[in-house]
Parts: structure tokens; C-alpha cells; sequence
């Protein structure tokens, strides 16, 4: 393949996502006042509860195996490894840079989550199909390509609503702690009848925490907050052993939330009906008797990637009205992002095949560095909006990061290449 052929394909599926998100915000703008800051939230709830995990299921279902998830291993291994090196960076930029405190969660999430699915499912089949891709036979390799993507998709999945799901919640409880903390007069209670309950029992506080986070997540403070005068007379041991295992039975239960969130339910449901050969022959096929169960999630599933695109063009409305981000933000995420990170890529992945533990296909490595090498996950945007923190920044900063990967995905795919071949 050519350079400007290489461009071309490279090009064109961030040129999709930029045009989609100048629609969301034309339909945001008050002309239109079709995405209002109510209707995204609500069609937020939608992608993350139906649109996300039925197009993950599908995806999966249709084009993995149990060979595939076996002879594929190191793919979790190498995403684990982008999230690891990309929130650690993100985490030196934040302490040299130091953005606004609700910034935070939100720049280390932008270096580490990349978009593992819905980019690498355009760019990598449509790179198959072009004249000369040195990724062998068409056909074959836009077969494999698909695989490849819907497998780094359902483990991209598995990674964001885990890690940066967590990741972008803490930011939110810390930052309403600190404005909460800001806004409320640093004075002693005078009236006649308070006392620490009335204060830890207020409605109106309560319900503003409600909004912000579902009562369902408790955090570490719920422990330390409860009245003296309830607490029974026990042992420093005891009180030790009890703290520690409720702080267990704590941390377990957001971790079963988490895995259990719709969209590493479709992971999870994908997996195992790709990897169990009469479930998928049951579902999956021209002949299969429960088709129209596949049929259905794919249908639906096919309204994820323009849903939030939409929603991303207008929160970048609101943001280029409200935002202020200093250009050493943007220019930190895009180094982190283009120019660091597919360096470390390139490093791993050459180690990795030296030490004979990837397969022989390059196509396979070439994707294994392509994910170092994408932009932010667009998912991003919908967590700022689930948890109302950071939606504006977080638009600017997607916009600017997309920008640049008409570029930098073009020229370091074009150095992929040329390692691999």
C-alpha cells in the first residue's frame, strides 16, 4: 500500500466520527434543541444499558472461539499493559501539570482508555480489502480482522468499565466531597436542637448525593460517620477485625457490580457463546433455530456507535461554551497518547515476538500495536454524563484527540507495517 492510499484508509473512519459529531452538535445548538442536556443524559442510560453491550454480544458471538480466546492470550496481556503505561503517565502529567481537581480522574482516564473496539472495527477490515495490504489474501484477512477487533472490543469493555469506570467515579466522589466541603459554611451548628445526627441526616444533602452517585456504591467514609453515641463498647481488636471485613465485603461488592455492568455482561455473554460451540450453533447461523435472537441484539447493537457519537458532538457544544482547558492539557493527552505510548508499544511487542509469545500471523501484531496507538475511548463521555463531572472537558479534549488521530494513526500504522513486513 501506497502513503496517501495508507491515508486514505487510516483517515476516513475518524473522519466518520468527526462528522457525525458536528451533527450531534448542530442538533444540540438552540436552533435545533434536539440533544438538550436532558435528552443526552437519558439516551446515555440507553447505550449504556441496551446499545453497548448488545453490539459487544454480538460481535463476539458471531466471530470468536474457544481456539480463538485460547491462541490468543497475550491480547489481554497487551491491553492490560497500554492501561498500565497510559494511567501512569497520566498520573505523572497530572502531578506536573496539576489540572483542576475534577480534572484529574479525567486526564488519567483519556491517556490510558483507548478506543479498543469501534475504531479497530472500521480501520482493520477496511485495510484488508484494500489492493496491496500485505496482510495476505482479502477475504481471509478481513475474516480475521473482524475477529481480532470483536475480541479486543469485548476486552477493551472488560478494561473501561472496570478500571476507568471506577477511575472516573472516585474523581466524581472526591470532587463533590470537596465542593460540598467548600460550600457549606465552616461554623459550628447553633442551633438548640442539632446535634451530629440532624447534621448526618440532613434531606437535602442526602439527595443531592443521590443524584450524583446511585445509592448502591458506598464509599470507605460510610464507617467512619456514624454516630459515637450508637457505637457499642468493644475492643480495638474487634473493632480492627470488623473494619477489615467490612472494608472486604465493600470492595468485593463493587467489584461484582462493575463485572456485572450491562456491558461486560454482553463480554461476558459473547464469550461463552463463541466459546461453546452448540450454544453458538443454536444462535449464530442461517440455520440457526433462536437466529433471531442474534438478529435482534445486532439490530440493536447497531445503534451504539452513532448514539454516542452524537452524544460526544453535543456535549462539545456545552464544552466549547463552558470549558476552559489550558493547552498544556491537550498537548500532554495527545503526546501521552501519540507519540509515548505507540513507542512503548513497539518496544513490548517486538520483545513479545522474540520470545515466541504471540502467533505468526502479523496481522495479529499489527493490531496488538494499533491499540497502543488509538484515541480515547468514546465511552469516556458517557461516564462524565453518568456521573456529571467533567462533561465539557472531557468533549474539548475527545475533539482535539481525534484531530490529531487523522494524522498519527496514518504515519504510525505506516511504521507498523514496515516493522512487521
Amino acid at each position: 500500500m501506497g502513503f496517501w492510499s495508507l491515508f486514505e484508509v487510516a483517515s476516513m473512519p475518524i473522519l466518520e466520527v468527526l462528522l457525525l459529531t458536528a451533527i450531534g452538535s448542530v442538533m444540540a445548538t438552540e436552533f435545533f434543541d434536539v440533544l438538550s442536556s436532558t435528552t443526552r443524559k437519558s439516551l446515555n442510560k440507553i447505550v449504556f444499558v441496551a446499545f453497548s453491550p448488545s453490539l459487544i454480544f454480538s460481535s463476539l458471538a458471531k466471530t470468536v472461539t474457544l481456539e480463538d480466546i485460547i491462541s490468543w492470550w497475550f491480547m489481554p496481556v497487551n491491553i492490560g499493559i497500554t492501561f498500565l503505561c497510559g494511567g501512569l503517565l497520566g498520573w505523572i502529567a497530572t502531578k506536573l501539570i496539576r489540572p483542576k481537581p475534577h480534572m484529574e480522574g479525567l486526564l488519567i482516564a483519556m491517556c490510558s482508555t483507548g478506543n479498543l473496539g469501534n475504531i479497530l472495527l472500521i480501520i482493520v477490515p477496511a485495510i484488508c480489502t484494500q489492493s496491496g495490504s500485505p496482510f495476505g489474501e482479502h477475504s481471509v484477512c478481513q475474516s480475521k480482522g473482524l475477529s481480532y477487533s470483536s475480541f479486543s472490543m469485548a476486552l477493551g469493555s472488560l478494561y473501561i468499565w472496570t478500571y476507568t469506570f471506577q477511575l472516573l467515579k472516585s474523581s466524581s466522589l472526591r470532587y463533590t466531597k470537596m465542593k460540598e466541603t467548600e460550600d457549606s459554611p465552616q461554623e459550628p451548628n447553633k442551633a438548640s436542637d442539632a446535634n451530629e445526627k440532624t447534621q448526618l441526616l440532613n434531606g437535602e444533602t442526602q439527595e443531592h448525593i443521590d443524584v450524583v452517585v446511585p445509592l448502591s456504591y458506598s464509599t470507605n467514609d460510610d464507617t467512619q460517620i456514624q454516630p459515637s453515641l450508637h457505637q457499642p463498647l468493644v475492643s480495638k481488636d474487634d473493632k480492627q477485625e470488623g473494619s477489615f471485613s467490612s472494608k472486604l465485603k465493600d470492595i468485593l461488592h463493587k467489584l461484582l457490580e462493575e463485572l456485572l455492568a450491562p456491558p461486560n455482561l454482553g463480554s461476558i455473554l459473547g464469550l461463552i457463546v463463541g466459546a461453546t460451540p452448540w450454544l453458538k450453533n443454536l444462535v449464530i447461523g442461517d440455520d440457526a433455530p433462536l437466529r433471531v435472537i442474534q438478529d435482534s441484539v445486532t439490530l440493536l447493537g447497531n445503534g451504539s456507535i452513532p448514539c454516542i457519537t452524537l452524544i460526544l458532538g453535543g456535549n462539545l457544544v456545552q464544552g466549547l461554551r463552558k470549558a476552559s482547558i489550558r493547552p498544556i492539557i491537550i498537548i500532554t493527552m495527545i503526546i501521552v497518547r501519540y507519540v509515548i505510548l505507540p513507542m512503548v508499544g513497539i518496544m513490548v511487542i517486538k520483545a513479545a515476538g522474540n520470545l515466541g509469545l504471540l502467533p505468526s500471523d502479523p496481522l495479529f501484531s499489527f493490531v496488538l500495536l494499533i491499540q497502543y496507538t488509538v484515541p480515547p475511548a468514546m465511552n469516556i463521555s458517557t461516564m462524565t454524563q453518568l456521573f456529571n463531572v467533567g462533561q465539557e472537558e472531557c468533549s474539548v479534549l475527545t475533539m482535539w484527540s481525534y484531530l490529531a488521530a487523522a494524522l498519527a494513526l496514518t504515519g504510525w500504522s505506516t511504521v507498523f507495517m514496515w516493522i512487521l513486513t
